[in-house]
């Protein structure tokens, strides 16, 4: 017997925004009004109607067995007249031509309701397009039979039951294979069955039948060569299967291998054990007796995170293994899978603004979407660049857009970290407005921090600045103006605040000529920090961010116009001033060398501005407790606190430290203790360094990676090297190595080969790099990889010591992210159980106690 359908319910916007989308994708910007002004303006139309006007009125309707409801806005059954309000800013005009169908099909949907509600044979529809400032009116009018509006929405409804139908048929089939899914490969690796149990329990913590809270979160230090990406994959497709649908000791299956017996790791036993064997087994009985609580709904997608372009390789690697295990059970590729890239490597028409008028792929983008997105769901997986690419191509649409779109239906999306815990990110912002339950796995963590910092840091430029007074006119050249004065005004403290930062006694206000500004935390005659917004300045960034917007609400500006460049950077600046605490610092630098006029003459040293955050933890924890689990991996997580504090992770955060598989003998870990890589004595540490290498490369000859700790830095020890040893072999990491040129010296490694290739610590080879065996027997880390000790640093230091307490800012700031590069630049020598190798660690603080307890476990220094 066929089962009944399952029932659907859907608002009346989510319906008309899938199925009634019409014309151009039109992305010129126009200023949209904030959602104050839009409710300010729904207030305003509503209050001004009379007696009896019904306002926020509750519809619902049914078709088939969908469900959908929502407010129409109002109801003047004096005139008979529904009314759909709308805000807008600038002039009428600018309210785009796809923008005004969508509205229309939503009044149409909601007319229909109510005149099945009411019995009503007809009525009329209005558009009330109010000003988001002055607050004007301009209607406009339809009438519609009650039989049109319901001709229209069962039109609407069996669309949206179509894909509804298709998408729970995908959900079934998809589930069904996730239950029976077995680990792809023989046996889990040293290590791996422990992580795959530890994120299985983030996803799936509490007793049967109770709901499993959002926002749990994982912390999983795991060391390379363990199958990380496999390991915290794994588990989450067996957190995607419903209860329902899951067969007993869903996870003790999740942690068992085919074939697999014998006792689990201690570490895991608890959750594994016999009933782990019993699984194996048949052992029905012990299954029921030692099942693992479960969650009563199964996730419905993943995002698998990371921080560079070359992470996407092996995620999907991990993922078509996934896919390869999941055939036997189901037709097809039952997991979808959708590799996200930026805009910049996927537009066909880079120069071309993304409207119909511009850009042939953008002309009738939404008329041409439904056949491209049904085509593009019937592609095997991965939904990769090239695929998505030749669907795209083929309906005529933008490739890029094409990939936005099917985000909603994917299972599994592979992006940069910014496309979830950005700003303005869309990963984050689709999974609030679908109410969908994600788990979100972080790989290499540890870069998120930085990666974070970048994105809720806001610098002003005074050269977009000046490019963008010099191309206004009229109330925009005025407010630039404005704030180039108050921008003058401060630019003229910094001498003045250097000068009270070294003069004894409690700082003075500094006074920009407008306003006090509170004394710099850190000062320098080229740089200084403060722990507020200067009002007068803020004040100044408000009205220019206003002319603007009401300008281009007039006339939109094209895409790499200077006002439009630096009305982005206001934008940003005034979205973290609104947010600005003690996570954050507002500074001024000079700059160093200014670009030359267009004239071609010096310019004077002009002063950047910037909001600059420091711990990324308040904008973070949000995105946090939006997933339903969280997994932050990586193989340099030490320690715990300082990721858990900074990144914004919950109290109760779990945290993991898988050990590693390797011994102790299969690694030499040697100190020099007679070197020191301070600023002070680079010099007479290049004799030094280039002894120690030759030395060891005669005692042992083989490939060797040496790290520095700049370019400079490294230069010298090359020519030191060069100059005293001319029988080893050298090669070197350059400024600014394109791809060949970075497999270019990659290549260089080869099994037996010979040589010392010298990179910059943190740079491209220190970290994402394999070379097992003999490829790479040994690394010399010429420096403690501390930051640079400078103005900025010392500010942050000053800040996380107000925040984290006093000397943890130094931690935080240089210590901490220091010994991560040098744990991930030694990482490189040991990747698999048989390697053998040395590392040489030149620098007499590797021998003090705070450094050496920041090393992995397993190494034994000598």
């Amino acid at each position: 017997m066929t089962p009944a359908p399952r029932p659907h319910v859907v608002a009346v916007r989510a319906l008309c925004e899938f199925t009634a989308r019409t014309g151009d994708l039109d992305l010129r910007f126009t200023p949209a009004p904030s959602a104050l002004e839009g409710m300010e303006g729904h207030r305003a139309v509503q209050q001004r109607r009379g007696a009896g006007y019904e306002a926020e009125v509750p519809l619902s309707g049914t078709y088939d067995h969908l469900t959908v409801r929502g407010r129409a806005d109002g109801w003047n059954a004096a005139l008979g007249q529904l009314e759909e309000i709308k805000t807008y800013r600038g002039t009428l005009d600018s309210v785009r031509p796809h923008h005004r169908a969508l509205h229309w099909a939503q009044a149409q949907v909601y007319g229909h309701l109510l005149c099945q509600a009411r019995g009503l044979v007809g009525l009329k529809l209005a558009l009330v397009y109010v000003h988001a400032t002055t607050h004007a009116e301009t209607v406009l009018v339809q009438e519609h039979t009650a039989a049109a509006l319901q001709a229209f929405f069962a039109t609407q409804c069996q669309r949206y039951l179509a894909w509804a139908h298709s998408e729970a048929a995908h959900r079934q089939q998809r589930n069904a294979a996730l239950a029976r899914l077995r680990f792809p490969l023989p046996a889990f690796r040293a290590g791996q069955r422990e992580l795959a149990v530890a994120v299985y329990r983030t996803a799936h913590p509490n007793a049967e039948g109770a709901s499993a809270p959002a926002g749990r979160c994982l912390l999983a230090q795991a060391p390379t060569g363990i199958g990380k990406t496999l390991g915290t994959l794994f588990p989450l497709f067996k957190a995607m299967v419903p209860p329902a649908m899951a067969p007993p000791a869903m996870a003790h299956q999740a942690m068992t291998t085919p074939g697999q017996g014998g006792p689990a790791p201690a570490a895991a036993a608890a959750a594994s054990g016999a009933a782990a064997d019993a699984v194996a087994s048949g052992d029905t009985e012990t299954i029921k007796k030692e099942s693992a609580p479960r969650a009563p709904s199964g996730l419905d997608k993943l995002f698998f995170l990371t921080a560079k372009g070359t992470g996407h390789g092996p995620a999907l690697h991990a993922l078509a293994q996934l896919q390869g295990a999941l055939a036997p059970h189901a037709p097809g590729t039952p997991l979808r899978v959708l590799d996200l890239h930026a805009r910049d490597k996927t537009c066909e028409h880079p120069g071309s603004a993304c409207h119909g008028d511009a850009c042939p792929l953008a002309r009738g983008f939404f008329d041409r979407l439904p056949a491209a997105r049904a085509a593009a769901v019937q592609q095997p997986a991965p939904w990769d660049a090239p695929t998505v690419r030749s669907v795209a191509l083929q309906h005529g649409i933008c490739p890029y857009y094409l990939s936005q779109e099917l985000v909603r239906w994917a299972d599994v999306v592979v992006a940069d970290y910014h496309y979830y815990y950005d700003s303005a990110a869309m990963l984050y912002a689709l999974t609030q407005q679908q109410g969908w339950r994600v788990a979100v796995l972080v790989d290499e963590a540890h870069n998120l921090l930085e990666r974070a910092r970048s994105m809720y840091t806001a610098p002003l430029s005074p050269f977009e600045l000046a490019a963008a007074r010099q191309a206004a006119t009229g109330p925009v050249k005025r407010a630039l103006d404005a704030l180039h004065r108050q921008w003058n005004a401060l630019s003229k403290t910094l001498g003045q605040a250097a000068e009270d930062v070294d003069t004894p006694g409690p700082p003075g206000a500094l006074h920009t000529g407008a306003t006090a500004l509170a004394p710099p935390i850190a000062a320098t005659p080229s740089y200084q920090a403060h722990t507020t917004v200067p009002p007068a300045l803020l004040g100044a960034v408000q009205r220019a961010v206003g002319a603007m917007a009401e300008a281009q609400a007039d006339q939109s500006l094209p895409p790499g116009d200077a006002v439009l460049a630096f009305y982005w950077s206001l934008l940003h600046f005034q979205a973290l001033a609104e947010q600005f605490g003690p996570h954050a610092l507002f500074d001024l630098q000079r700059t160093a060398t200014p670009p030359l006029s267009r004239s071609g003459r010096a310019r004077a040293p002009a002063t950047t501005l910037c909001i600059r955050n420091v711990m990324p933890a308040p904008h973070l924890a949000a995105r946090h407790a939006a997933a339903q689990a969280t997994v932050l991996f990586s193989g340099t997580l030490s320690p715990p606190q300082f990721y858990r504090d900074l990144l914004g992770l919950p109290p109760d955060t779990a945290w993991l430290d898988v050990a590693a598989p390797f011994a102790a003998h299969q690694l030499q870990v040697r100190v020099a203790p007679h070197i020191s890589t301070r600023w002070r004595d680079r010099e007479a540490s290049l004799a030094p360094i280039a002894d120690l290498v030759a030395a060891q490369y005669a005692r042992q000859p083989g490939n060797y990676l040496c790290f520095a700790s700049s370019f400079d830095y490294l230069q010298r020890v090359a020519a030191t090297l060069a100059q005293r040893h001319p029988q080893v072999p050298q090669w070197q990491q350059t400024r600014e190595m394109d791809d060949a040129s970075r497999a270019a010296f990659l290549a260089r490694f080869t099994e037996g080969g010979q040589g010392v290739g010298l990179a910059v610590l943190g740079g491209a080879f220190a970290e994402g790099v394999d070379l097992p065996g003999t490829r790479l027997i040994g690394a010399f880390i010429a420096t403690l990889g501390l930051p640079q000790v400078n103005a900025v640093n010392d500010a942050m230091q000053c800040a996380l010591d107000e925040v984290m307490g006093p000397g943890q800012g130094y931690a935080c700031t240089y210590l901490y992210p220091g010994l991560r590069k040098v744990v991930q630049a030694a990482g490189r020598v040991i990747r698999t159980e048989h390697d053998q190798g040395v590392v040489v660690l030149m620098d007499d603080r590797f021998q003090r106690a705070e450094v050496r307890a920041l090393l992995p476990r397993w190494w034994q220094v000598g």
